[in-house]
Parts: C-alpha cells; sequence; structure tokens
C-alpha cells in the first residue's frame, strides 16, 4: 500500500490574507473588467460613466475605460496570488505581498474608491507580515541564540 502525499496548507494567517485578497480581487476589480464589455455593447459613453464616479486625479476620470482595463490587470494578478498562497506556494506570498504594497502605494489616487482598496490590501498585508514573521521580536530576545563553533560550555 503506497503511502498517502501529504497535504500542505498554507498558515491560518496566510489563508485569511488570500481570501481577503480573492474578495478584492473579484468584488472591487475583476467585477469593474467585466463590466466594460457591458457598458461598450450598450454604448454607454465613457463621460456619462465619469458622471457616477470620481476619482481625484483627472486623467483617471478622463479615462476611466482605461482604468477599468488596469482594474483588470490587478485583479488577475491578485486572483492569481491568493489561489496560490491558498495552495501554500511561496511564490503566490511574494506576488500577493508585492500586489498589496503596489496598492497601498496607488490607492492616493484612487481616491474615493482607494480606501476600501487599501484597507482590504493593508489587512492582508498584515497578516501576511504576521504569518511571516510570527511573534518574533526585534531585538531577538526570548530566541534561543546558537553558539558559535569554538565556544565552551
Amino acid at each position: 500500500m503506497a503511502p498517502e502525499a501529504e497535504v500542505r496548507t498554507a498558515s491560518p494567517a496566510f489563508r485569511l490574507a488570500a481570501w481577503l485578497q480573492l474578495g478584492q480581487a473579484v468584488l472591487m476589480e475583476l467585477s469593474v473588467f467585466l463590466a466594460l464589455p457591458v457598458l461598450r455593447i450598450a454604448g454607454v459613453d465613457e463621460e456619462a460613466v465619469g458622471e457616477r464616479f470620481e476619482f481625484v486625479v483627472p486623467f483617471f476620470q478622463e479615462n476611466l475605460y482605461l482604468l477599468m482595463v488596469m482594474s483588470g490587470v490587478f485583479g488577475g494578478l491578485r486572483l492569481v496570488g491568493a489561489v496560490a498562497v491558498l495552495r501554500d506556494r511561496l511564490w503566490g506570498l511574494a506576488l500577493t505581498t508585492i500586489m498589496c504594497l503596489v496598492t497601498l502605494v496607488l490607492m492616493v489616487f484612487l481616491l474615493p474608491a482607494g480606501i476600501v482598496d487599501g484597507v482590504l490590501s493593508g489587512g492582508a498585508l498584515v497578516l501576511i507580515l504576521r504569518g511571516w514573521f510570527g511573534p518574533a521580536s526585534i531585538s531577538g530576545a526570548g530566541t534561543p541564540r546558537r553558539r558559535s563553533p569554538g565556544a565552551r560550555r
């Protein structure tokens, strides 16, 4: 009888961060991207869409369809990273961390919607760092030290 393969799962903090990122990807980014073809087919003018949504940066306000495409790119990357974290892949953790950091930097340009992005990405980043570093302290107090090869006991 062959031994069963061990199924590894990410730590609870990583899983929760991944679920936050999945929610953000689907609800905030991919839904916006999927609305783009609907708006185009319906013949909705880009300026008409801009009357309902406002951003602090005029470039985004004037180019909402391009912003919707960019939202799809972000949503796709965030989705791939989150699924990889749920499958316990280190590269997924790196991608998700990068997406969180980029989102926190860009959120100020996408106000007011960027506030929710910041809360979700910031929360996921805190969970990732908590899962990564655990209870380790900065000073190293309370952690066992390695003895140097020539030290006496």
